[in-house]
């Protein structure tokens, strides 16, 4: 759109200044390659978590049963901005909520259960 020769307060007079913004640019589809190491994945039951003003860090690592004090290993750290950390939070918890819907609530430790479940189940005669 063109805006008149007009001077002063008539130029532009009636128009929608939004007009002449561009379009927002369609979503990128981006390509992404997992190579075989990657693709088998690092199990975690421990995560540290740690901030900066400019970053959030977070330490995943593997915590076994056994030694006294208990030890953990950290076998992945992740720095995210603050921003992309926000982002993560919230698709992380769009995914266990889809989980939920169709596996149930996961339980979590200081929870009461519903069940007295525990061990191995055998069959009596």
């Amino acid at each position: 759109m063109r805006w008149s020769g007009k001077k002063g307060s008539e130029q532009g007079k009636g128009r929608d200044p939004m007009e002449n913004k561009p379009a927002a640019p369609p979503p990128t589809q981006v390509q992404v390659q997992i190579d075989p190491p990657e693709a088998e994945g690092i199990y975690s039951n421990f995560v540290l978590l740690n901030h900066t003003p400019s970053e959030i860090i977070l330490d995943f690592a593997r915590m076994l049963p056994g030694p006294t004090p208990p030890r953990a290993k950290v076998h992945a750290r992740i720095v995210l901005t603050p921003h992309n950390a926000v982002l993560f939070m919230n698709a992380l918890k769009t995914r266990l909520e889809a989980y939920e819907a169709q596996f149930g609530k996961i339980p979590t430790f200081g929870e009461p259960s519903t069940s007295r479940d525990i061990g191995f189940k055998t069959e009596t005669p």
